[in-house]
């Protein structure tokens, strides 16, 4: 199997489409179509890292943070990025990460952490716009169905919980052919006047070549007509943070004390409790102080996420309770989700967990 199958299989579920315009997700070097021996997955790419994949043969790591954040003029092994980077490229190792990409997307890194806590009725926090676009394109009524389905086939369609999704409306359209055309109906150099299908439907930015392909293949008109319109509406399944609801109320202590517990943290900065029963829970994996205004428009009563400043702890207000559990701490179990990813679908790939603690803060 190559590299970069397992990369595809990554990116099906988190498509590089979603990570955010800082960041550096994908394969960071070596060679995609080199035969992936095993794989360690970690959510720091460190020396202590790398040499663990040296030992245990293999040839591929898949992180979640890119140890390659922003652009390298020299490599001169300076630093320990610079140092990893020359010691996989001497080993043969490729670096692969999937960063914001995996916390976008709904059953990613805040899916995690969703479940640890025993939330349902989840959502995403902050849908994101700009990744839902829709397609408008006309043909005979009698191959209606024809173009429909192989949109649908391509990934079109898609709206929730519900696939196969299209707008359709009768109306007439009107042609000439020319020169050199080969009409499907009609006769060159005399108008045309068909009865037609328009067809609206939906569809996620990374599917658009594979749709637009489809429609062109399956439709029977030598030109064919078509729009692709960019959308405001925000993707209900791509976005920041995630929201939901625990089966019981809990007392907001006894659920801090929960949360310690559950997500393995030495450590739970909180604000003053408000009083209220914990029900609804708001969280973000990593650092999540930008969403803080929509936890509370969610009505959540607490908020779990990390690297909060002093000051921004001032802003819950006594409308929610704030709790930064690390950043590490959040996002430890994303190791979890890639190990069950890669193996549910290549169950006899050699997939590792790295045994080393990468959390760079210590608590004493």
């Amino acid at each position: 199997m190559k590299i970069k199958e397992i990369v595809a299989h990554i990116e099906s579920m988190a498509p590089l489409a979603y990570q955010e315009s800082y960041d550096n997700s994908g394969l960071l070097c070596g060679d995609s179509y080199a035969e992936a021996k095993a794989a360690l997955v970690t959510l720091d790419c460190t020396e202590e890292v790398l040499d663990e994949a040296i030992a245990s043969g293999c040839n591929l790591i898949i992180a979640h943070h890119p140890i390659l954040f922003s652009g390298l003029k020299k490599i001169t092994g300076k630093n320990y990025v610079e140092r990893v980077m020359i010691k996989a490229i001497k080993n043969d190792i490729a670096i692969y990460a999937a960063h914001t990409n995996l916390d976008n997307v709904h059953t990613g890194v805040n899916a995690q952490i969703a479940g640890k806590l025993g939330l349902s009725n989840t959502r995403i926090l902050l849908p994101r716009p700009g990744h839902l676009r829709k397609l408008i394109t006309f043909c005979p009524v009698d191959k209606a169905e024809q173009v429909r389905q192989a949109l649908f086939e391509a990934g079109a369609g898609h709206i929730g919980n519900y696939d196969e999704c299209s707008f359709n409306t009768e109306g007439f359209g009107t042609f000439r052919a020319g020169d050199g055309a080969y009409p499907h109906i009609g006769e060159k150099g005399k108008q045309h006047t068909e009865k037609e299908l328009k067809i609206e439907t939906i569809y996620t930015i990374e599917r658009e070549s594979a749709i637009v392909s489809a429609l062109l293949k399956a439709h029977p008109y030598e030109e064919v007509a078509y729009d692709l319109v960019s959308l405001a509406n925000g993707h209900n399944r791509v976005g920041s943070g995630m929201v939901g609801e625990l089966a019981n109320a809990e007392d907001e202590i006894a659920f801090l004390k929960r949360l310690k517990g559950v997500m393995q943290t030495e450590c739970v900065r909180y604000t003053r409790p408000t009083g209220k029963k914990v029900k609804k829970v708001a969280v973000c994996g990593g650092s999540g102080s930008f969403l803080l205004s929509d936890a509370i428009g969610a009505g959540a009563e607490v908020f779990v996420t990390s690297d909060l400043k002093y000051h921004q702890f001032f802003d819950a207000e006594n409308k929610i309770v704030i709790a930064d559990i690390g950043h590490y701490e959040s996002e430890q179990f994303t190791k979890q989700l890639f190990y069950d990813l890669l193996t549910k679908k290549f169950p006899i790939f050699a997939v590792h967990l790295s045994k080393i603690n990468t959390n760079p803060i210590n608590y004493i």
